[in-house]
């Protein structure tokens, strides 16, 4: 399969195309044909080595944790997803190796959620990281029907979907941002701070 890799911590000229072996689909995991995978600001971070003090890195390096795709293939006891199938997924693993800036990667089902029908590739692999940091945060603080939640940064990746799920969860959301966002988190639900 074709990949982005770094043999190396470095910047953007240490992104080579390669071609790697294709993944193989563990038991619980699922091998996807990416159509779209999703940047975030810890891409370029492990990339360049400053996670290599929390993290075990392997190379040659796959970056990327978010994905769009098609499962091609299943571990033998899946059966929550089958060939064919349109997923999202969040396919971090514990070790940093076989990312989503590849044709093929695997990942665990827990990782892995039916794509929306209504989002094309691109917007659904922009979905996972800042989705499940914003979800699992109002979450973890038990936002719902009634309550104020104030979310800095209200325009930003994770800020804006907070701001959309607090207020689909029935919270007045008061968002922080510079006065030019102010009309966009109007348009999300939310009343506008600088």
């Amino acid at each position: 399969m074709k990949a982005i890799a770094q043999q190396e911590y470095g910047g953007p000229d240490a992104l080579q195309l390669r071609e790697l072996p294709d993944p193989k689909t563990a038991p619980g995991e699922v091998r996807i044909r990416v159509r779209a995978a999703g940047i975030n600001p810890v891409d370029w971070k492990l990339g360049a080595g400053y996670l290599d003090a929390v993290m075990e890195t392997h190379f040659p390096l796959v970056p990327g944790w978010d994905v769009a795709g098609v499962v091609e293939s299943t571990g033998f006891d899946v059966s929550e997803f089958a060939v064919g199938d349109e997923v999202i997924g969040y396919v971090r693993k514990d070790q940093a190796q076989h990312g989503a800036y590849a044709e093929l990667v695997s990942a665990s089902v827990r990782m892995l959620a039916r794509k929306p029908a209504a989002l094309g590739w691109e917007e659904a692999a922009g979905l996972p990281l800042a989705g499940l940091t914003a979800y699992q945060s109002l979450q973890r603080v038990g936002v719902g029907e009634g309550d104020t939640v104030l979310i800095h940064a209200a325009a930003g990746g994770v800020g804006s979907l907070g701001v959309q799920i607090a207020v689909a969860l029935g919270a007045r959301v008061i968002g922080t941002a510079g006065e030019r966002n102010h009309d966009f988190l109007r348009g999300l639900g939310a009343e506008p701070v600088v």
